[in-house]
């Protein structure tokens, strides 16, 4: 019994990170099936540990960089551009859609449609440009402190991914016929889960740091998601695809904050 549980855990885990990323991820166990989407709603557990090793090139590229002399603010932009390259920019583009629907659209109905088309709007522009801009800024300070910055990596990485899964179990479907709709949606359980799983990970950080310092972070990651699931609750009725990548890069920023705040 224990034995088929860690291949299932092991087989959500792949499946989460060919979702969330383009890696090459071969097949971890005879249960994972490579060409399969994530079961839902046991597989949004292994969320937060797909995050963390998503993460993890960015980290070394930021230890890298930062031992090399380069200055702080192109650390953070080589940090960032390399949480973004595995990903293929997916949750920069549930960003730039949500921006330009959320605030652009006058209806329901106008702001979905809008969501759903690939051009990008002045909101959108905006909105890719702060984020990056506020993320490669943070992370360039916080590798100041090497081993900081990298725990700092790979915790925004897994906490981030927490707080899509957060979103995803506590918002209706906004759109029927979209993904995540047709993904199904993660229950509670199987979210405290990922929440356990995200509390060890992140406590490397605390011993870097202290208490005060994650737990700040933490709390501004998770403000910024319940304003966020509020704002697409009021706008579209609940959430989307779209809204869960853009809440992984808005909750990743607000972290970062956090930590730079609590320092």
């Amino acid at each position: 019994m224990l034995h088929d549980e860690l291949l299932h855990r092991l087989a959500d885990l792949g499946a989460n990170l060919r979702f969330f990323s383009r890696l090459p991820v071969p097949q971890l166990c005879r249960l994972d099936d490579t060409g399969a989407l994530p079961t839902l709603p046991r597989a949004a557990a292994a969320g937060p540990l797909a995050g963390f090793l998503i993460a993890l090139p960015a980290a070394i590229i930021g230890l890298a960089t930062a031992a090399a002399g380069l200055p702080e603010l192109l650390v953070g932009l080589l940090v960032v551009a390399s949480l973004v390259a595995p990903t293929g920019a997916l949750h920069e583009d549930g960003l730039a859609d949500s921006a330009d629907g959320l605030v652009g659209g006058s209806t329901i109905e106008k702001r979905l449609l809008i969501m759903k088309d690939s051009r990008i709007g002045t909101f959108a522009g905006l909105a890719l440009v702060l984020s990056t801009l506020i993320r490669a800024s943070a992370y360039g300070a916080l590798f100041g402190h090497a081993a900081t910055g990298v725990v700092a990596v790979l915790g925004a990485g897994a906490l981030s991914r927490l707080a899509m899964t957060a979103l995803w179990t506590a918002l209706p479907n906004a759109r029927p016929d979209g993904l995540a709709a047709r993904l199904g949606r993660p229950d509670r359980r199987h979210l405290a889960e990922g929440a356990g799983l995200t509390i060890l990970l992140l406590s490397p950080l605390v011993a870097l740091t202290s208490a005060q310092t994650a737990l700040l972070g933490i709390a501004f990651a998770g403000l910024a998601a319940l304003a966020f699931g509020a704002l697409a609750r009021e706008k579209i009725g609940g959430q989307t695809g779209d809204i869960l990548g853009a809440t992984q890069v808005l909750t990743e920023a607000a972290f970062l904050v956090g930590l730079l705040i609590g320092r």
